[in-house]
């Protein structure tokens, strides 16, 4: 155990951290870091390709594909935010400072937030395109897109934000050993020797707003978009209409069902190692996993990559 010097800007004991990471098993620690490496050089990858495709191609410069960016952007930057430290604590000591452990809470909080709104207004451009096809362009207009990713940005900076200044005011004297691979919120709430009340709270209020409300919007436009898809005649238009919704629907329930079964279920101490595991899946499988979600079965996206394979080949 690392113990920090005094932090006069707080009143706490400690000034710097330890992540004990995902296993303390040394036999787990080698194939781990080569594992989510891998994943990692794939989720920037995957991320970043998605991206620069739907940037340089005028085809996919739609509202879905708008958002679809942000996604990618979000995802690329949440995986940064995380896992390189995830790795360090693979193959030394994860010492950590308080300052740069209080930044990471930000972002990771920020980031998730940002995920949460920005696969609602996903949600709600299918329910637009499926359930008013006629008026698409209308309500789905480029500043309307552009508004809602403001307040997309704008929900996570506030979520954020409130988590950062509760999590300021605590004072840590005794252990500064997180169990966890990253400075989340329940794990430090778990270490401060002043009263957490006000920060469960917070916690409860946020989180809930942030994925109860989000999770509502979304099951409310895709009952929706089955109540209209079933009165669809056309097989072939029942079908289309499925396949669009599909990969959102698979991304969807990744993200929210280990979000909430992470923050919104009580856990005792000793399930951390069972949080630690469940929170995998939202942190680190989900980034990497989503551009192969939306691209592998999306004729738009193959298509805007032939175009550019074969511009580079003529070359």
């Amino acid at each position: 155990m690392v113990q920090g010097r005094m932090a006069s800007h707080n009143g706490s004991s400690v000034t710097e951290f330890v992540l004990l990471g995902l296993t303390q098993q040394p036999e787990l620690q080698l194939p781990l870091f080569f594992l989510f490496l891998g994943i990692y050089v794939v989720s920037m990858l995957g991320n970043l390709g998605l991206m620069v495709l739907i940037g340089l191609n005028p085809h996919l410069h739609t509202p879905m594909y708008y958002f679809l960016f942000h996604l990618s952007f979000i995802d690329l930057c949440y995986s940064s935010v995380i896992t390189p430290r995830m790795l360090m604590s693979f193959v030394n000591q994860n010492i950590i400072p308080y300052a740069e452990c209080m930044a990471q809470l930000f972002f990771f909080a920020f980031f998730a937030i940002d995920e949460c709104y920005i696969l609602t207004s996903m949600a709600y451009d299918r329910y637009v395109a499926i359930c008013m096809p006629l008026l698409y362009k209308a309500i789905v207009s480029h500043r309307v897109c552009f508004m809602m990713t403001v307040g997309v940005y704008a929900m996570g900076f506030v979520g954020a934000l409130a988590h950062l200044v509760c999590m300021l005011r605590l004072t840590f004297c005794d252990s500064n050993v997180i169990n966890h691979y990253v400075c989340d919120i329940p794990p430090l709430l778990r270490l401060s020797c002043s009263s957490t009340s006000t920060n469960e709270a917070v916690v409860f209020i946020v989180v809930g707003v942030n994925v109860i409300g989000p999770s509502l919007t979304i099951f409310i436009s895709y009952t929706l978009i089955l109540s209209n898809i079933i009165c669809i005649h056309s097989r072939k238009g029942r079908s289309k209409a499925f396949h669009t919704c599909s990969s959102h629907i698979i991304a969807v329930s990744l993200f929210f069902g280990a979000s909430a079964f992470m923050y919104l279920m009580p856990s005792p101490a000793e399930a951390l190692d069972q949080d630690k595991i469940s929170s995998v899946f939202y942190t680190v499988m989900g980034p990497m996993m989503n551009p192969f979600i939306y691209s592998l079965r999306n004729k738009d996206v193959h298509i805007a990559l032939k175009k550019i394979l074969k511009k580079r080949t003529s070359t």
